[in-house]
């Protein structure tokens, strides 16, 4: 199934140089007046070899569809990651190295998609956004309205998004996965 670039999104698999590869980082890019492209961090499924690779926005990159199961995120110890099926209760370990990117929007009983291929799991597609509680960030202001203006929040997981003055430690916040960016409070 061929899809543009612009909606490669982490954790997919394609199919690149007759190979297939797990996207682990997207990222849109407009540099100045040049055309738009999508630089793209990909990892080769069969031999763990990781590159960037550099898409124009109008290339047809093709998705190759893979078994999907739905799981539940338990959760993780080290660089293990527990995963377990809803509907026989199985349970299964993913390696960071497997999930990429992934791993900084996992929170207990996150559903996600675990893709497999001959039986082996390959990457994860997340939900189109996540709930994240704030745990560290500079007090707000306020009297502070939407503005662009903006201040590093660290979130639950590690991962740091930029978010609005108004928004203080201890409040849920929903983030974009496919950009990591911030979208609204929860």
């Amino acid at each position: 199934m061929a899809i543009p670039a612009t909606q490669m999104r982490p954790g997919m698999i394609i199919k690149h140089n007759d190979q297939l590869h797990s996207v682990f980082t997207v990222e849109h890019r407009t540099p100045g007046n040049l055309r738009a492209f999508i630089q793209a961090k990909l990892r080769n499924v069969r031999t763990g070899a990781m590159f960037e690779h550099r898409f124009r926005s109008g290339d047809a990159i093709e998705r190759v569809i893979v078994d999907e199961v739905s799981m539940e995120f338990l959760y993780n110890d080290g660089d293990d990651y527990y995963f377990m099926n809803p509907e026989d209760y199985e349970q299964m370990v993913l390696k960071q190295s497997t999930l990429g990117d992934a791993v900084e929007y996992l929170t207990p009983n996150l559903m996600i998609k675990i893709s497999y291929i001959d039986g082996a799991p390959v990457g994860v597609d997340l939900p189109g956004t996540v709930e994240l509680t704030v745990v560290e960030t500079e007090p707000g202001i306020k009297s502070a309205t939407a503005s662009s203006v903006t201040k590093p929040a660290k979130l639950e997981t590690g991962l740091v998004v930029q978010v609005p003055p108004f928004i203080n430690e201890g409040e849920k916040i929903r983030v974009d996965t496919s950009e990591g960016t911030y979208l609204s409070r929860a």
